[in-house]
Parts: C-alpha cells; structure tokens; sequence
C-alpha cells in the first residue's frame, strides 16, 4: 500500500486553483486500491474550505489556527506534520508550491525523516511569477527554496512549458508533466435552451483571481477600444490584494460602466450559470501553470480566448479558441473576431471544447499520478509522463 501525505498551504476557494486541483487530484488518486492519502492543510479557525467529493476516501487533516500569525508562520500546520509522519509512516510526502514556510517544513521532514518527496510548484516557478516580488523571491531561493527544490525526487509540472521553466532554474530531477484535470460538466436545460436565439447582450466572461498576473488591464482596455455593439463583459473572481478596485477604476474612467460589471466570488451552481450563460470565455494571464478554467469553460461548450502566457496552444489545433500574444493589440483583434462572428459559428467553435476538455479527466491524471509513484518506490516501470534530460 502507497501511503502518501499531500500538503497544500490553503484550502479556502478565495485562492484560487489550488485549492479545487489538489482536493480533486487526492479525491481520485485515494480511489486507487493501492493508495492511501491524507491531505494536510490549514485554516484560520471555522474558515470555509473547498469541501471533498461526497465518496472520497480522503483522509482530511486541518490544521486551525486562531491568529493570522499562526497561518503565516504555518505553526499548526508544522506540529500536525510532523505528527502524521510518526503516526502514518507515509511511504511519500507530495508538496503543493512553494515559498510558505508549510512548504519549506514539508521539504525538511522528508529530509530528517528521508521520506522521497514530490514537488508541484504549481506554476509558482514561471518567468512572471519569480519577477513579481523579485527581490524576496531571490533571496528565498538563497537561503533555502533551491535546497527545497532539489530535495524533491520527482518535481511536477502541468505542461511543457512549465518543465522548461523548472529547467531554466538549473533544476534537473525527474520531472512528470501531468496536466491538471476539470470535471466534465453535464448541460442543463436552461443551457440547452440559451445556445438557440441569443437574447439580450451578449456575455464575455473572465473567471479567476482577481490579480495583476491575469492581464485584467489589457482585458479593459481592449474592451474600450473595441467597444462591440450587444456585448457585456462580466467579471468573476476573489479580490486579490486590492486590485478589483484598480480594474473597475479603469473601467469607470473609460466610460465602461453600462458594459463591464463585477459579480464576486463564485462556485458551485453560481459559478455554472455562469459558464452556462457565456458566449465567450477570455483568460488575458502573463503567465498560467495550466489554467484550470480553460479547461471548465471548454467542458460547457465556451470557446476561449487566452495568450501564450498559458500552456492552451491545443485551442487552435481543436479550433476551439484563440491563443495569443499576453498584449493589447493581440487581444484587441482576437477579441473582434470572436465578437463580430456569427452567433452560430461562435457556438460551433464553442462545440468542439467538451471533445477536447475530456483529455483532462481527473480519473486519468490521477493514475498517471499513482503510476509515478509506483516507480519512485520500485514498483513499477517510469511512466511515459516522466521527463528526465
């Protein structure tokens, strides 16, 4: 039996990804018969979490905390590690980014107690996201996130370009490239009875953190200089650091207000309707490990619009998006052919994404997962997902 401990620093879904990716992956991964999961994580006491599948084997430990400086620090989360090691024996330790103290203690424990240790840095190694706090980040890597790093027996990455990323740094462990999975969403009746005659304006949809790496600014102002006729741009996310007020600040100067609106935090049915009423989807990141939401957006027949800064460079092979320069000018154009496109042809292309969102099964991914663990512990052969040059 595979016992494994995967720690991820938050479980809240005001952050994003994360939190959905890593409960989906163990949910799947502990439906194996020969893998027995626990997922640590922590909280500020009686905070909300994104909640497990209502069959899921999962071992859930949460480590509250009364104080912020409790989670900053990551005290709890520390105690109750070190606990579960002594307890569980796991057989691996899987670490979800990077930076926190929780994953720096990860990366110590399975030093002291060498326990192999898988690393998903999801996305936290990308070009744009080591120059955002630049500085800090750099000393990090000094002082110990590169000795955490090369700690790792496997890294993982969610795309090609996201190993190339982790080579860059001169990192050069195995590294499996399994892509993050999406729940193929089932249409609803009121969806079935939307994608006829389009009534009303019709919706431009961004859905993800509210952040200066989603490339909302662009997304603004290329909205104000095409301005198209019977459209709405909607907005949907957490704030993150303050910066929704600089977004619809930008908005509102541009003269933006009939137009572009902000709806909040979303999920569950709230987050469907949403994708259900969207005629198009548009992620304008600098930089993605993956993008989930892609994927979810793709899997309700939206087509999409997203830059290179992600790894979706399949939306033109399966025609169903754009997939563009992270600028204004590029956005601006895909924008305008996505909005003056017939209703009918924007929905055909929308109709090719369920085909394509299915390569992204949780079930899948989460046996190439298992198949890679086997081989760290000798069990198994290197699976075909396993980069080692």
């Amino acid at each position: 039996m595979i016992r494994v401990v995967h720690c991820v620093g938050s479980l809240a879904p005001r952050y994003g990804g994360p939190a959905r990716t890593v409960t989906a992956l163990t949910d799947n991964l502990a439906a194996e018969d020969d893998c027995a999961v626990v997922l640590l994580s922590q909280r500020r006491q009686n905070d909300g979490v994104v909640t497990a599948a209502t069959d899921s084997r999962v071992d859930r430990r949460m480590a509250d905390s009364a104080l912020d400086i409790g989670l900053v620090a990551s005290w709890p989360l520390k105690r109750m590690l070190y606990s579960l090691v002594r307890e569980r024996a796991p057989s691996l330790l899987h670490d979800h980014g990077i930076w926190r103290p929780c994953n720096h203690y990860v990366a110590a424990a399975a030093r002291r107690f060498g326990i192999p240790l898988m690393i998903h840095p999801r996305g936290m190694l990308e070009s744009w996201s080591l120059q955002h706090h630049g500085r800090r980040k750099r000393l990090a890597l000094r002082l110990y996130q590169y000795r955490d790093l090369e700690t790792a027996a496997v890294l993982f990455a969610t795309a090609d370009q996201e190993a190339e990323s982790i080579r860059r740094l001169g990192l050069r462990q195995p590294i499996a490239i399994i892509p993050n999975g999406v729940k193929i969403a089932s249409p609803r009746l009121d969806q079935a009875l939307r994608k006829g005659v389009p009534q009303g304006p019709r919706t431009a949809l961004f859905l993800s953190r509210i952040h200066p790496k989603k490339g909302l600014l662009n997304l603004i102002d290329a909205w104000n200089r095409l301005r198209p006729v019977d459209w709405r741009l909607r907005l949907a996310g957490p704030d993150e650091g303050g910066h929704r007020a600089e977004v619809m600040r930008r908005a509102r100067t541009l003269g933006l207000d009939a137009s572009v609106d902000y709806v909040g935090e979303v999920d569950g049915d709230a987050k469907a309707t949403l994708y259900e009423h969207a005629d198009l989807f548009v992620l304008p990141s600098f930089s993605e490990n993956f993008g989930v939401v892609v994927a979810e957006a793709l899997a309700y027949g939206v087509p999409v619009i997203t830059t290179k800064g992600t790894p979706w460079q399949g939306l033109q092979q399966h025609e169903c998006g754009w997939w563009i320069d992270p600028d204004v000018d590029a956005l601006l154009e895909a924008l305008r052919a996505a909005t003056t496109m017939s209703p009918a042809m924007l929905r055909a292309m929308g109709n090719n994404g369920p085909a394509y969102a299915r390569e992204f099964d949780w079930a899948s991914i989460a046996r190439q997962t298992a198949d890679v663990y086997r081989w760290v512990l000798g069990q198994g052969p290197m699976p075909g997902c396993v980069v080692v040059d």
